[in-house]
């Protein structure tokens, strides 16, 4: 199966599908797909996109920025939600070169799961409905705040945390082209040092640092965004294989 889809104007768009769990299963191919901004889709890339045949659209942005780039175009039959879990904005200035890019972006995505605790738990229970499938979860870059919940999903059905590590790192292949699109829009104005980077080490404290205050992702899951057990069970049989298939 292909992980990465091309687009010309969509940078990020790939499958979730194809990693192991602890148990020896399979995260389903075509069930849920992470990507940058959908407002850039036209022309061809639409149709593309529109032959994926989703159901449902996750636009994990702030309405001002779905004012401002647009939104997934509409199609028959498609659920769109606005869900924005970003609550503070970045502060840059608490960014530094001793601590580095990692820890920074550790430090915000922490702030995501205080902050937009009833989104995530409305995606997440949204996520595990089969009838929802094939689903895409976005945001601007498919970095940050899709990195967030991808990787709680990834971890709520037992995927390992090299592959949610390796997964979220992903992202650095369309690294040059975003940052080649932002100079284009943006040429005379300042880029912070991190832009468009999603370094492994970010995610990898962000999980360590989840679960050290948690207890686990999943009681982070099931007692501060109240997810319920069968809601986790449901979420795994939509998205893994049977036991002993390949998927």
């Amino acid at each position: 199966m292909i992980r990465h889809i091309e687009f010309a104007n969509i940078f990020n768009f790939r499958d979730v599908g194809g990693y192991a769990t602890h148990d020896g299963r399979t995260v389903q191919w075509q069930r849920l797909y992470r990507a940058d901004a959908l407002g850039w889709l036209a022309g061809d890339d639409l149709r593309i996109f529109r032959e994926l045949r989703v159901r449902t659209v996750i636009d994990l942005r702030h309405a001002y920025e779905v004012e401002k780039g647009g939104r997934v175009p509409d199609a028959e039959g498609q659920s769109y939600q606005n869900l924005p879990i970003e609550g503070r904005r970045w502060d840059i200035a608490a960014y530094s070169i001793e601590s580095g890019v990692g820890r920074y972006l550790a430090d915000r995505y922490l702030e995501t799961t205080e902050d937009g605790v009833a989104n995530l738990r409305t995606a997440l229970e949204t996520i595990a409905r089969a009838d929802s499938a094939p689903v895409v979860i976005h945001c601007a870059a498919g970095k940050d705040r899709t990195g967030v919940l991808a990787a709680l999903v990834l971890s709520l059905v037992g995927v390992g945390e090299d592959d949610i590590v390796a997964d979220y790192a992903l992202t650095g292949l369309a690294t040059e082209r975003f940052i080649a699109s932002w100079r284009s829009r943006h040429p005379d104005a300042p880029m912070w040092p991190g832009f468009g980077l999603a370094p492994a080490e970010a995610m990898r404290l962000f999980l360590g640092d989840l679960a050290a205050r948690h207890g686990s992702i999943e009681t982070y899951v099931t007692q501060v965004l109240n997810i319920s057990p069968a809601t986790i069970s449901e979420l795994r049989d939509h998205l893994l294989t049977e036991p002993g298939s390949k998927g």
